[in-house]
């Protein structure tokens, strides 16, 4: 199992690294396909939609079909997809690629977090969520500089078609390498709907919508056009900048599971470390025009103290009746998934609607977005209990 889970989370550290690489090759499409920022806001938007689209019937599979079909299958669908961006030629083909890829990495968290509830007690379910996703976040390290460095040396086509390789390789390590755990025997049945009929999950469902979309949005996308319109930075310092709000994203998720544990107070951890989130959003929009210090600094804040979402997932789950984890973890996910695709497609209107001069006035209104909707999201996540009596 050690080796299957090991598999899981190379698959998830690919996930991640497909979230966030049109931050860097932002510069090279709109120089050779003539993309738009608002172009790539909405291909990540979709790749963040079909993400969160599957979330439903995986919630089904991962409690009928299992985690090693479900997952090794579907990520060949992300193979698939790397090949095709790799051959784009225009706007259209990006999407499709995304939303290809969005697919087949939907599940590969899911099926981590199926087996952690399956065999591992609440407490060391928030540890080990924790841990899986700061691995994970390394996809997200591994998308800025040496994902520019790659680029540089071979080529963004051979680079994406030389990760559509890797990808397929460990689709079949899945299919070979992962047990599924036992089912349970005799189990009642039970539906999305159960869970969405308990009104003690809706302000963390809530919570859930906005504690991820404002660092998948800015380190996914947002950071590489900000910096090269209004820093003069290049595809190499677009890769550095990403780097630092990478390394403070694994960080992040280091620190918020560890915390978790010893405090026993999952609400009070997720309500410090978005209030800090939220403080530094507002900075964003307040000192957008700023030194690159100055918004490099903020950046790096918002990767750290913005990766509470494995907490808030953990929390929902505590929850979450045992027949239904499968479905629990799923609509969880769902939505922090889902709100994540529309604040993109959302934020690249915003941004193609502000007036072009000065430069900084389309990343204003960007950054005032994800400050207002962190700030409704706490707002309501305030109501929620702690811990299941």
């Amino acid at each position: 199992m050690k080796v299957g889970i090991a598999a899981l989370v190379l698959a998830y550290v690919l996930s991640q690294f497909y979230r966030a690489f049109l931050a860097v090759m932002s510069p090279v499409l709109t120089a050779d396909l003539g993309v738009t920022a608002a172009d790539l806001a909405s291909a990540s938007g979709w790749l963040f939609l079909a993400f969160a689209a599957m979330q439903i019937p995986i919630g089904v599979w991962l409690d009928r079909v299992g985690p090693r079909l479900t997952t090794g299958v579907l990520l060949a669908l992300a193979a698939a997809g790397a090949v095709l961006f790799s051959q784009a030629t225009g706007a259209m083909q990006i999407k499709l690629a995304m939303t290809l890829i969005g697919i087949g990495c939907a599940p590969v968290l899911m099926a981590s977090y199926f087996i952690f509830a399956r065999q591992f007690s609440a407490a060391a379910f928030s540890t080990l969520a924790a841990l899986t996703l700061g691995v994970g976040t390394l996809g997200n390290v591994a998308s800025s500089l040496p994902l520019s460095w790659a680029v540089a040396a071979f080529g963004w086509r051979e680079t994406v078609l030389g990760i559509a390789a890797i990808t397929g390789a460990v689709a079949l390590a899945i299919l070979l390498l992962v047990r599924d755990p036992e089912r349970l025997e005799g189990s009642r049945t039970g539906s999305f709907l159960e869970l969405l009929k308990m009104p003690v999950l809706w302000p963390i469902l809530i919570m859930m919508m906005v504690c991820y979309a404002p660092i998948a949005g800015l380190r996914g996308l947002w950071i590489g056009p900000y910096f090269a319109d209004v820093q003069g930075a290049d595809q190499l310092g677009i890769g550095e900048i990403s780097l630092w709000m990478g390394l403070a994203m694994v960080a992040g998720n280091f620190a918020y599971g560890p915390l978790d544990r010893w405090l026993g107070r999952p609400k009070l951890v997720v309500v410090v470390g978005n209030a800090v989130t939220l403080a530094c959003l507002f900075g964003l929009w307040w000192f957008a025009a700023a030194p690159a210090a100055v918004a490099t600094a903020l950046l790096i804040a918002v990767g750290f103290f913005g990766a509470s979402f494995p907490i808030v997932l953990a929390h929902g789950r505590s929850f979450v009746p045992p027949h239904l984890t499968g479905r629990g973890v799923t609509l969880l996910n769902f939505f922090g998934i889902a709100p994540i695709g529309i604040a993109q497609i959302v934020t690249g209107r915003l941004h193609a609607a502000a007036p072009p001069t000065p430069a900084a006035a389309p990343y204003e209104a960007v950054f005032l977005f994800f400050a207002v909707t962190t700030a409704i999201g706490l707002a309501v996540y305030l109501l929620s209990r702690d811990r299941p009596h």
